[in-house]
């Protein structure tokens, strides 16, 4: 397994990124994260991203995980020739539900257990491997948000289960999350949910067993 989960945006350390993945260049990026925007503001996310990747010699190209609400099996195609998997940040509910609608948390899982893919991304991307969305929300991210296109979708709370423990994202940084953040970390401690707290610029390196936070 290999993953590169980042506090914000691309990290300081996006060499790091590079090497887990070797020549492979192949970017799938979701942005479903963002889908509370307007089109004006997701297209502008969608390009900063798009120039960010391009910027450290990726190959990135949207897969918009509402076009696969119900279709499975044709993002299972599409994400099994691809390098990488880049979720940007947003809204961690949002993005929950649209993984679990167009079964995105499933394929991504089986991908990760074969180590076909790196799977990237900063914020809301990562917190999908964690065990569980308890104790995150608050005003910033609210669970309760249900943009267009998401009225047939369900919220889990349980996520992918891929990490043994919760990423606590924009800890103790410049960031406007990061009050709220500090809250999160108080209820990680009191209910015994095991956690990682990184800064703004670290990031998380996984390669196989070793773990190791950088930047």
């Amino acid at each position: 397994m290999r993953l590169y989960l980042s506090s914000f945006r691309i990290g300081s350390r996006p060499d790091e990124l590079l090497r887990l993945l070797g020549e492979g260049r192949r970017t799938a990026l979701i942005i479903n994260a963002d889908d509370y925007k307007g089109p004006e503001g997701r297209a502008a996310s969608l390009q900063r991203e798009v120039d960010e990747l391009k910027g450290i010699g990726l190959d990135p190209f949207e897969v918009d995980l509402r076009q696969y609400f119900g279709r499975q099996d044709e993002l299972a195609e599409v994400l099994s020739g691809v390098d990488a998997i880049y979720v940007r940040g947003g809204s961690t509910f949002i993005l929950r539900r649209a993984f679990e609608r167009s079964g995105a948390d499933q394929i991504i899982s089986q991908l990760l257990a074969d180590d076909a893919v790196v799977y990237a991304g900063y914020s809301a991307g990562p917190c999908m491997l964690g065990p569980t969305l308890r104790g995150i929300d608050g005003e910033v991210d609210n669970p309760n948000l249900v943009p267009e296109g998401y009225e047939e979708t369900t919220l889990s709370w349980d996520c992918m289960g891929v990490l043994p423990y919760v990423i606590a994202s924009h800890y103790k940084s410049d960031h406007p999350e990061s009050a709220e953040v500090d809250k999160s970390v108080e209820y990680f401690i009191s209910h015994h949910i095991p956690f990682i707290a990184i800064s703004d610029g670290q990031a998380i390196v996984v390669e196989g067993d070793v773990r190791t936070v950088v930047g």
